[in-house]
């Protein structure tokens, strides 16, 4: 038996991603170099590190009911052992001596049962009175609330409502099942998905160092066709799998090419027909996030490596590298066609504009590492959210911000800002801002006034994802209890639900506002017609 650093980090990396502790997960993989590990990350299975704590849970549990003298006890255990418990040696000791004992009594028993049953045959053969039967005593004593039935019925239902259980969706705002499409082909979690914006295919990013192209066109011949875009690098002047996490992707804006951004520190353009157009390297580590422009002639990428970097499309070239955060950036947006903001660990937030050497602006206010930032349509308004709970509005006219809104909880993952009011297709809505967070909540607020409009509850896990329809009248979100939410923005009520088999890592809605596309931890990605 061998077992080095690299796999048990790899087990650790792995489990922190499927957990949703993503940024630890990032972290943590840096420091320990997860990135430079020879391990094929796409033959280790979902949930490696639980399946072999079980199972050494279980070897502890068999070596306590294991006797002496080679034996195995037969009782049954006196409690289930704790993986906390199992690792304490004072613990396993006590267990074990409780065992024996119980053992003792045991052997004890039965040789007062085998005395007993010789005293009771005797017995019988003088008496005269009649023994009522066992169903009888059955029928005289009940067995009481809490206590097993021999059918299991009665008490068995009471059993598991004492147990948690998912929170009950009302039938009527339940997606039924021929309306959710359940995409299989990935082999690893699934971290993101975005619809082409012109046409109903829908790209996903996995853990298995492969995007895909789904494509959900009515006249694709029924059903849904993949295409597979493998991500590989030059070793020996051959192409071999990265495998590596896709982490971040994005069309352009006439849905002609996607691009994508991958832990082994390549950005990748390609075509809506899966080939592969360009690769983009001079990141010096693992990137977390890409956006292209408006007018699709640049790409911008956040890596690790604290830099961001905007590219020319055509040419794959990087055009110009900002080195100005102190830490690895986290997310990055446009305002225009060349004027961006960047986000990071380390709490800042700077607005940089092509051919300029320094920050136009930098924002500081969080206390903690900022994890999303988003300008609002019309470019006027930035905003930002944090693991310091807050959600900070933004303005350029301004050093400090507008808005310091506080409300949740616990970390706040994302935000996403409704496609209404000034410089929008829906004018006449009134813009708002949604947010997610660790909390379990969705949050939507009117900006203007700086307010909480509603709080979104339903969710039992972290929420990772909300996204507007089209239109603005309506919110996805997804969370990591499985469920995809489908709120009416402007009442907050929810008005359509599904359950997936995996935690939701990303919602998005097509550009017709009639699907919501989702990727999940287990390898899925489903898609949910919202059609009458």
């Amino acid at each position: 038996m061998s077992i080095t650093s690299d796999e048990v980090n790899f087990l650790v990396y792995r489990y922190l991603q499927e957990s949703g502790f993503s940024h630890s997960a990032f972290t943590f993989g840096i420091e320990s170099h997860i990135s430079q590990s020879n391990i094929n990350g796409t033959l280790v299975p979902p949930a490696a590190l639980i399946s072999i704590l079980q199972k050494g849970l279980q070897y502890v549990e068999a070596e306590i009911s294991i006797n002496e003298d080679g034996t195995v006890f037969d009782g049954r255990p006196i409690e289930s052992l704790s993986l906390i418990d199992a690792v304490m040696p004072d613990v396993v000791q006590t267990r074990q001596q409780a065992f024996r004992e119980k053992l003792a009594q045991q052997q004890q028993a039965n040789a007062a049962a085998a005395a007993a049953a010789a005293a009771a045959a005797a017995a019988a053969a003088t008496a005269t009175a009649a023994t009522p039967t066992p169903a009888a005593v059955s029928q005289q004593n009940p067995p009481k609330n809490g206590e097993a039935t021999v059918n299991g019925e009665e008490n068995g239902a009471h059993a598991i409502n004492n147990h948690s259980k998912p929170m009950e969706i009302d039938g009527d705002v339940e997606i039924p099942p021929n309306k959710a499409t359940v995409l299989r082909g990935h082999e690893s979690e699934v971290f993101i998905c975005a619809w082409n914006p012109v046409s109903d295919l829908l790209a996903s990013g996995s853990g298995d160092s492969t995007a895909r192209i789904w494509n959900l066109n009515e006249n694709s011949n029924g059903g849904s066709t993949q295409l597979v875009l493998r991500h590989c690098i030059r070793e020996g002047g051959h192409d071999v799998p990265s495998n590596k996490d896709v982490t971040s992707l994005d069309w352009n804006s006439d849905g002609t090419l996607l691009a994508t951004g991958s832990y082994d520190g390549f950005a990748r353009i390609w075509t809506e027909d899966g080939n592969l157009a360009s690769t983009l390297g001079q990141h010096k580590g693992p990137i977390f996030a890409l956006k292209w422009n408006k007018k699709g002639n640049y790409i911008l990428s956040a890596g690790v490596d604290k830099t961001t970097i905007i590219w020319d499309a055509h040419t794959g070239e990087a055009k110009q590298q900002f080195p100005f955060h102190s830490a690895p950036a986290l997310d990055v947006d446009w305002q225009n066609n060349t004027t961006f903001a960047s986000c990071s660990t380390d709490m800042c937030i700077h607005v940089c504009r092509l051919g300029c050497d320094r920050p136009v602006k930098t924002f500081q206010g969080h206390t903690n590492e900022v994890n999303a930032i988003k300008w609002d349509p019309s470019g006027m308004l930035l905003a930002s959210c944090s693991d310091d709970m807050t959600l900070k509005i933004w303005s350029m006219k301004q050093d400090t911000c507008v808005h310091d809104l506080q409300a949740h909880s616990k970390e706040i993952y994302t935000i996403k800002w409704s496609p209404t009011g000034p410089a929008t297709s829906n004018p006449n809505s009134n813009i708002m801002l949604a947010s997610a967070s660790f909390d379990s909540t969705v949050r939507l607020w009117d900006v203007e006034r700086g307010v909480c409009i509603h709080t979104l509850t339903k969710h039992q896990e972290p929420v990772y994802s909300v996204a507007f329809s089209p239109d603005g009248k309506y919110l996805a979100s997804g969370s990591f209890d499985k469920c995809v939410h489908i709120w009416n923005t402007q009442s907050g009520s929810l008005v359509h639900s599904y359950r997936g088999t995996g935690g939701i890592f990303e919602v998005c809605w097509n550009a017709r506002g009639d699907k919501v596309g989702a990727s999940a931890s287990d390898g899925s990605v489903c898609v949910l017609d919202l059609r009458k």
